[in-house]
C-alpha cells in the first residue's frame, strides 16, 4: 500500500511572528527549528551571519 503524501501546512502563516534580519532587513518568519531560541535569532542566512560586521544593532527594548 502506498502512503498518502504529507499534508502541507494548512494554518494561517500570516499569524506567525516575524522580525527583520539584522544585516539585510528582510523579514524573517518564525520557524519551528527556531522555537527554542527565537529571541536569539538575528540573521536570515549564513551569508548574513558572515557579513554581521556591516550590521547595525537592531532596536531592542
Amino acid at each position: 500500500m502506498k502512503k498518502p503524501p504529507k499534508a502541507a501546512f494548512k494554518g494561517n502563516k500570516q499569524s506567525l511572528p516575524s522580525k527583520p534580519c539584522a544585516v539585510c532587513a528582510r523579514p524573517m518568519t518564525w520557524r519551528k527549528a527556531w522555537a527554542k531560541n527565537w529571541a536569539d535569532v538575528l540573521y536570515c542566512s549564513d551569508a548574513c551571519r558572515q557579513n554581521k560586521h556591516s550590521a547595525t544593532k537592531p532596536n531592542t527594548p
